[in-house]
């Protein structure tokens, strides 16, 4: 008697066909897609809003942020300040001017003060040194 007679013998069909598994016992089912892996993407920095806050002609008052910049493409003229990370801002109240050196192409930022206003000695010094000059 060969062994598939055998078979059918010990186990009726209405067993073998009842007790045939859906899926593999021991993992489960088979894949049908490839697990997700890591990925490379997925970082970003946040934004760190560059650029020239207030253009030429427009008003401002001390403490007034005129750029933010990384590394100096603006310098710092009269009544302009410098932060350690280069922003530029406003020591005095007035209008910003830009200038551009035609020599050099260095770019400077200006606070001119509003009417009315006193220049500081330190700034006055240029121009009466040049007068006493002459006067004398």
């Amino acid at each position: 008697m060969n062994f598939a007679a055998s078979l059918c013998r010990r186990l009726n069909i209405k067993e073998l066909v009842t007790n045939v598994p859906a899926y593999r016992s021991t993992g489960g089912r088979w894949a049908t897609k490839k697990t997700a892996g890591s990925t490379k993407n997925g970082r970003d920095s946040k934004p760190k809003n560059l650029g020239v806050k207030k253009f030429g002609g427009e008003r401002v008052i001390p403490g007034n942020i005129i750029v933010r910049q990384r590394g100096t493409r603006f310098h710092p003229g009269n009544y302009v300040g410098i932060g350690k990370d280069h922003t530029l801002y406003a020591l005095k109240e007035g209008s910003v001017k830009f200038e551009r050196n035609k020599l050099t192409g260095r770019k400077w930022v200006h606070v001119e003060p509003k009417e009315g206003h006193v220049l500081h000695p330190v700034y006055a010094a240029d121009t009466s040194a040049s007068e006493l000059k002459v006067a004398v």
